[in-house]
């Protein structure tokens, strides 16, 4: 069965689909039942955005195929029981055309605005991570419509700093970019990057990230032995912020776990880890956006990695 979804009138997936069980008692509801396209949003409800975007990866010499992420995020959804996910809102997809990634990202940047100011709470599927960059230009345009200043705690899981200076930007720049324009409007450039890996990332990078005063914790200190205190710190960092903006990376995960990337992750962080992390942003109420980033389908192994990026992204909707 099918779901008719659409943005400005036009259809943009066919995935919305999945298993009837008409015959069973009680609610049996999957996604795909629930998922709608219309523009008119219920306050607070979980909206899609697709950012199907290579060109940052190309940029960094990574391996693309994340461009095809964002379809088989939403594939994999698509059968996920509802349970409390009472509508879900699809608003398509924006797309990268060759390497016009700034364009792609301001567009971005527009749909995220647009989502927040109606009340919504995004979740941008990527592409890249060079998504970050999109999903931050919206944040701050919505923030600056309010005329609100408050500190934003920008969350990244994982496995890279992406706080590369060279431009033109890529997949390893975004957090570099927010940070100039944190700069550039005198606001404070408050960053934790979780789960760093020391093999993945320069000398050079970690004193990149020294000088800009982030919150480093490696993949080392990431595992479910640390979890209470890693836990008790996000929430003291959470505690000082009005707002959160939480940022995922796939690669965090282990490559056993999540092989579908440009980047596999050699040790990572543990899935467990990783969605405790979730749930106490998610509680704090403080949440605004949401994005998962470098889901490369052409790497993944019967589907797992789908499903742990769905799973993630079930986390951050419900």
């Amino acid at each position: 069965m099918n779901a008719a979804v659409v943005r400005d009138g036009q259809p943009v997936q066919a995935v919305w689909r999945g298993r009837v069980d008409h015959d069973e008692a009680g609610d049996t509801r999957r996604l795909f039942n629930v998922v709608r396209g219309d523009v008119r949003r219920e306050p607070g409800a979980p909206v899609l955005i697709g950012f199907c975007c290579d060109a940052g990866v190309l940029r960094n010499q990574g391996r693309p195929g994340a461009a095809a992420g964002p379809q088989e995020i939403r594939r994999a959804l698509a059968g996920v029981p509802a349970h409390d996910v009472q509508a879900l809102y699809d608003a398509g997809d924006i797309p990268c055309e060759g390497d016009q990634l700034e364009a792609a990202q301001q567009a971005l940047g527009q749909a995220v605005a647009s989502e927040l100011a109606a009340g919504a709470r995004p979740l941008v599927l990527g592409g890249g991570h060079e998504v970050a960059w999109g999903t931050w230009q919206g944040l701050r345009a919505h923030l600056d419509a309010r005329d609100d200043h408050g500190r934003v705690l920008v969350i990244n899981l994982d496995a890279h700093f992406d706080l590369r200076t060279s431009r033109p930007a890529s997949s390893g720049t975004p957090f570099d970019q927010i940070a100039a324009d944190c700069r550039e409007r005198g606001l404070r450039f408050d960053y934790a990057c979780l789960g760093v890996s020391r093999l993945g990332n320069t000398a050079a990078l970690f004193a990149r990230a020294r000088q800009l005063n982030v919150r480093c914790v490696e993949d080392v200190l990431m595992q479910e032995r640390h979890l209470e205190a890693r836990l008790a710190e996000l929430q003291g960092w959470i505690d000082e912020a009005a707002h959160v903006y939480l940022s995922i990376d796939l690669d965090v995960l282990p490559a056993a776990v999540m092989p579908a990337v440009s980047a596999p992750a050699a040790y990572g962080v543990p899935l467990t880890v990783v969605e405790a992390v979730v749930e106490v942003v998610k509680a704090s109420g403080k949440l605004r956006v949401a994005d998962l980033a470098e889901f490369n389908p052409a790497y993944d192994r019967d589907g797992c990695g789908a499903r742990v990026a769905a799973r993630l992204a079930y986390r951050l909707l419900s």
